[in-house]
């Protein structure tokens, strides 16, 4: 399972969003669309959203921290 945050150093959401995963030992990448242009420019084609965060699981986007939607589709892609 591949989980990654696009997030930025200020937003609030983008930290309560790593410390959520960090507490439940879920490995992510965080990427900083703040410093990495090509990686902000896939973030907004794939998801159509300009802000963050936005969590992409296996493929799929969510945006912000949406922990229902989150947790069902990171029980869906363990099983």
């Amino acid at each position: 399972m591949v989980v990654k945050i696009y997030s930025t150093p200020t937003c609030v959401y983008c930290k309560t969003l790593k410390g959520y995963f960090q507490k439940n030992k879920i490995a992510f990448e965080d990427i900083d669309v703040s410093k990495d242009e090509k990686q902000l420019q896939k973030m907004i084609k794939e998801s159509g959203q300009m802000g963050v965060p936005v969590v992409e699981i296996d493929g799929e986007f969510i945006i912000g921290f949406d922990k229902e939607k989150i947790d069902k589709l990171l029980k869906t892609n363990q099983a």
